[in-house]
């Protein structure tokens, strides 16, 4: 075993009296020692029970012969942080989280990993830091919260950033705003609609990270400790097996991880999560995937924030499993290995829709023809960008730029009125280095959704959306302005044109003429963890992450199990056993 590195012979004697003192028995120090990482915080809903979820994980690993040992890590809570400076610190949490897992665990030689999520970058980064440490390991997602309720209609946290943009505009008053800020969360779990966390869920149980059905299970729900004890059955499990994320994360699940994002109408976070995901795997898996699998994938279910359904009414429906079993009817999704010891196609064999379900149909008769994203590229992004498909049917739009430097400025002129239909919003230097960390732009969405303005303008920027948004929006435009990319170069006024089926952002004006006048603007930051994360991170056409460019270890060998489809046993030392 891993741990056998820091307990077993004479001169672990030191630390085997320290794993003692936390109260460890000679047996339990004996046991594969297993890292619980929780990345619990009283900060948000999203973690809020994940102390107590880490409870029912520790007794599921201990029943099946292991020792848990339990870490936290930090986070930073988008629908806190969002509109404000604190939004900067969002994407870098997930390099932080992910070192800090990968750290924890090296520095301690375990044996196995699992990672317990709730907010929007703990997720992609649990996927991170099991790549990186090719161990086994699973991740288990705390679950959404249920639906608020305000004047009798079912409400989410994206209810109240439009509702501020209503209220600017005086179609509600303050008094409407302040009770639709108090219904929306009505206690723990991830924001519910298909946003960031649960559009990630999805994606890591196709990837074959996550247990097919219990992250789908919500926050609050009584089977989420069943499901939390059953991961750390199967982490044990995949320990006897030796299976571990490089196996699971191959060029085919993640194209099935794509592919579950685009029917679904996800959030286009995920497209740069995955890209970050598969460049810590080793695997090549280029930005032009996403927008062949969405030309090529309806939209199957009717999920917020472009829908009518949260992610209850999905899990009532029947869950992923049904998403993915009418997929793969549809020969959409290719069979994978997942960390249960099931194939991906096995898993949702019998997977059932309840009865009168509305949330889920077939690929034959879908809510929308194309996928929920698509990529573009043109000459205001050479080397790509993100348009979010979700809540409209328009595949064109050309109109004046309105050109602002920075968020707030452009929140400014949405709350003021100064924005007409017709125009086009470009909100630059908030690409990973000009932010830093690609804010994600929903306060501004939210207000020109609330001012009604959703399906008469488009928004281009550097930087990201939220789950939350929709509307016709292009975010990760790349190269960033910060980096000299063309958004630097656009003035007020110029025509700006979008065509998603010629797959271009485009402008007429002379941008070549105006590439000597400008000058990069000083760094954001030039100390602490800022002035690092610029100087490291990388393009968002490859997922803006700071890591090396690829690790191509291969993923270590599987054990066989005596049987197909059956694992072999973990040995438990006997009482007896000292390890010394």
């Amino acid at each position: 075993m891993e741990s056998d590195k820091i307990k077993k012979g004479r001169h672990r004697a030191p630390a085997r009296a320290m794993l003692k003192a936390t109260g460890l028995s000679d047996e339990a120090i004996d046991r594969p020692l297993v890292a619980i990482v929780n990345t619990w915080s009283e900060v948000t809903p999203c973690n809020l029970h994940l102390r107590e979820l880490a409870e029912p994980v520790k007794a599921g690993v201990r029943e099946a012969g292991g020792t848990p040992i339990e870490f936290n890590t930090i986070l930073v809570t988008d629908g806190i942080a969002m509109g404000s400076d604190g939004m900067q610190a969002s994407l870098v949490s997930r390099e932080t989280i992910a070192d800090s897992i990968e750290l924890a665990v090296r520095g301690h030689c375990l044996d196995a990993v699992v990672v317990v999520v709730g907010c929007d970058k703990t997720l992609p980064a649990a996927a991170m830091a099991l790549a990186r440490l090719d161990r086994p390991g699973l991740i288990f997602y705390g679950g959404s919260i249920m639906p608020g309720r305000h004047r009798g209609l079912a409400i989410t946290i994206q209810d109240v950033f439009e509702a501020v943009g209503s209220c600017a505009s005086g179609k509600i008053d303050e008094e409407t705003l302040t009770s639709v800020e108090n219904a929306a969360c009505p206690g723990a779990g991830a924001c519910g609609g298909q946003f960031t966390a649960n559009t990630m869920a999805q994606a890591l149980t196709v990837l074959g990270l996550s247990p097919m059905g219990a992250n789908d299970v919500p926050a609050v729900h009584p089977e989420k400790p069943a499901q939390a004890r059953r991961c750390g059955a199967v982490v044990m499990d995949m320990l006897s097996r030796g299976v571990s994320a490089r196996q699971l994360i191959t060029a085919d699940s993640l194209r099935n991880a794509a592919t579950i994002v685009t029917a679904t109408a996800g959030s286009t976070n995920a497209i740069l999560h995955l890209l970050a995901i598969a460049r810590e795997a080793g695997q090549r898996f280029a930005i032009d995937e996403f927008d062949q699998i969405a030309r090529e994938t309806p939209v199957i279910t009717d999920l917020k924030p472009g829908g009518r359904f949260m992610a209850p009414d999905l899990y009532a429906a029947g869950g992923t499993a049904l998403v993915v079993k009418e997929l793969a009817a549809a020969s959409k999704v290719k069979d994978a290995m997942t960390c249960t010891g099931e194939s991906l196609l096995e898993a949702c064999r019998t997977a059932q829709a309840s009865e009168g379900q509305q949330v889920v149909r077939s690929v034959a008769a879908p809510f929308k023809p194309r996928g929920g994203f698509g990529i573009l590229y043109g000459n205001l992004a050479p080397e790509g960008c993100v348009i979010k498909l979700a809540g409209h049917g328009r595949l064109q739009h050309s109109g004046p730029a309105r050109v602002f430097d920075g968020e707030e400025a452009a929140f400014a002129a949405v709350q003021a009125g100064l924005i007409q239909p017709g125009d086009v919003v470009v909100i630059r230097y908030e690409g990973p280095r000009g932010g830093p960390g690609m804010r994600e732009m929903l306060a501004v969405t939210a207000a020109l959704v609330g001012q009604g303005l959703s399906e008469s303008v488009a928004l281009v920027t550097d930087g990201r959306f939220s789950g939350a948004t929709y509307g016709f929006m292009i975010g990760h435009v790349s190269p960033e302005a910060a980096d000299g990319g063309p958004l630097a170069l656009l003035a007020e006024g110029d025509q700006v044109s979008i065509d998603v089926d010629a797959r271009k952002l485009s402008t007429n004006a002379d941008l070549s003429a105006r590439r000597a006048a400008w000058q990069p603007r000083p760094p954001v930051a030039t100390q602490g963890v800022f002035a690092r994360y610029i100087a490291q991170v990388s393009s968002a056409s490859t997922g803006a992450t700071t890591a090396f460019p690829f690790d191509t270890r291969p993923a270590r060998p599987a054990v066989p199990a005596k049987e197909a489809g059956q694992a072999a046993p973990v040995a438990i030392p006997s009482e007896t056993s000292q390890g010394a």
